[in-house]
């Protein structure tokens, strides 16, 4: 019995090695017969059965570059949005005669628009590249034949001459040489005097530079004030003025001697009240005024037409309460009747007489405003903060015009003088009318 059960036994072994060699010559040559699976794996886990002859693979992904989304804002004021820039603009400058309006953007152009096509349905730029880099700043020369701009990477300035043609756009030629590299932090500023004598370029500590037209250091400032916020060149072209951590503005005079040559830098004045640092001020068009506003909660409005070489101070003309919100910047219209204040997307316009909030822009931006400037006559009021720029009719300005005249003429007795302001409060209210209208 033992020996017929061995040879059972036996047998039963043999036909399991039969079957088994059977199974491997009928599976595909390199594949397994059979893989127990995990079945905490997925399908595509690694205990998962992977062929290993060619299989179709798909072709790869390429990563889309995402733009940033353009903001969509509107309002009864708004003017124009002028839409060419494909990264976002940094900075704004209106030219002297106030016939063009200068832009640029990290996406290494400059552009060039015109003021004329401002209530326009179409807005034509020109457009300057600025090659392997691009400008953080931008500035008119004086008689608008060339545009400064500050390089992001080279940290320097470049001038780039403007050449009309003749049919009526321009051609931009860098200069052959960058101006030197001289600051030792970065950048925040820069301008030109309306005299065509020095440039000015202010950094984030307590340094500003005045320069000739050539490229070389006429003077160093030495701010004092910790740190410096903003820095800026009056319209007139005679002071050079700087704010910072300290609750004041200073302000210098640039000396040329009247042969042209360069003399000294002098301090004039100071405006003094605020009781924080100031963020940003801003200079009247015929730079008798300006307007300051600090992380106090307040603005102020100063009268800097003063004898200053005779040690008289400025004159504080009003204080207004404002919402503060890092970055803040203050723009001043031309004839100083109205302020505008921006903080993070909001603008908010006052009037100069009692300080009252006349209009505001919530939203404007898709993000923080980087710059804000009114154009030369006044009309409009300019911002940027994502890849356009807004530009919105100054309807407090003119309002505030008719309410000052109006003023005027119920003292006067002079017939000369009574029709002279009549005819300012009928073209104020022109405008405000064709706005209007314009709007419903």
């Amino acid at each position: 019995m033992e020996a017929v059960g061995l040879g059972a036994g036996l047998g039963l072994l043999l036909a399991l090695l039969l079957l088994a060699a059977a199974l491997r010559r009928t599976a595909p040559r390199g594949s397994p017969a059979a893989l127990p699976r995990d079945e905490g794996a997925g399908a595509n886990g690694p205990s998962a059965a992977r062929p290993e002859g060619p299989r179709r693979t798909k072709p790869p992904v390429r990563a889309r570059k995402e733009k940033p989304g353009q903001h969509s804002f509107t309002h009864r004021l708004l003017a124009a949005a002028l839409k060419g820039h494909s990264g976002s603009v940094s900075c704004l400058h209106f030219s002297g005669g106030g016939k063009y309006l200068a832009s640029c953007a990290d996406d290494r152009t400059v552009r060039l628009w015109s003021t004329r096509d401002f209530t326009a349905r179409e807005h034509r730029c020109l457009r300057a590249n600025v090659e392997l880099d691009h400008a953080e700043l931008v500035r008119f020369s004086p008689d608008c034949r060339a545009i400064i701009v500050w390089l992001a990477n080279g940290e320097t300035i470049r001038v780039y001459k403007m050449t009309k043609k003749d049919d009526g756009n321009f051609t931009f030629t860098a200069s052959s040489e960058d101006f030197p590299k001289k600051h030792k932090a970065p950048v925040i500023n820069i301008g030109v005097a309306e005299t065509g004598k020095f440039i000015m370029t202010a950094s984030s500590d307590t340094t500003i530079l005045i320069w000739n037209p050539k490229g070389e250091v006429l003077a160093s400032i030495n701010t004092n004030q910790m740190n410096n916020a903003y820095a800026a060149v009056s319209p007139c072209g005679r002071f050079v003025a700087s704010c910072g951590f300290t609750p004041d503005v200073k302000v210098w005079e640039v000396c040329f001697g009247k042969s042209g040559d360069f003399r000294e830098v002098t301090r004039a004045f100071e405006l003094k009240g605020h009781t924080a640092g100031v963020y940003s001020f801003s200079f009247s068009n015929d730079s008798r005024r300006m307007a300051t506003v600090s992380k106090d909660g307040t603005w102020k409005f100063w009268d800097t037409d003063v004898e200053y070489k005779k040690q008289q101070d400025p004159y504080l003309l009003l204080t207004g309460r404002c919402e503060v919100l890092e970055p803040c910047r203050i723009a001043l219209s031309p004839d100083a009747r109205v302020v505008a204040i921006s903080c993070g997307t909001t603008i908010a316009v006052y009037n100069t007489r009692r300080g009252e909030e006349e209009e505001r822009f919530v939203g404007v931006h898709g993000q923080h405003i980087a710059d804000l400037a009114f154009d030369t006559t006044g009309r409009f009021l300019a911002s940027c903060g994502d890849r356009a720029i807004r530009v919105f009719h100054n309807t407090p300005g003119f309002r505030a015009v008719v309410e000052e005249m109006e003023t005027m003429l119920r003292k006067t007795t002079t017939k000369a003088t009574r029709e002279r302001l009549e005819q300012q409060i009928a073209g104020a209210r022109k405008a405000l009318a064709a706005i209007c209208g314009r709007k419903q």
